[in-house]
């Protein structure tokens, strides 16, 4: 079984002009470009609204939250609820 605490990752330069455009949390810079990527990756179609989540280390209901905030439609249908019952059994919740 892989925890979240077992993923790998990975570092990037972000332009210091850029995070101040977009109005993000220099001292938090890593968790707030998690949260954008999974919303991303949630607003096209490519992650389930759990796994997306589960990618940012949030609560589902956080993230449902963070996704309003930013004007994301909850899509939420058969499939979705699939994979997010797959994730849950594979975290052993």
């Amino acid at each position: 079984m892989r925890y979240l605490e077992d993923m790998e990752t990975v570092r990037a330069e972000i332009p210091a002009e850029l995070v101040v455009a977009a109005g993000l949390d220099a001292d938090n810079l890593s968790a707030e470009a998690t949260r954008l990527l999974a919303l991303e990756l949630y607003r096209g179609d490519r992650v389930s609204l759990g796994r997306a989540a589960e990618l940012c280390h949030l609560p589902l209901e956080q993230f449902m939250e963070f996704a309003g905030r930013h004007n994301v439609p909850l899509h939420y249908g058969v499939d979705d609820l699939e994979e997010d019952r797959k994730t849950l059994e594979r975290l052993g919740l």
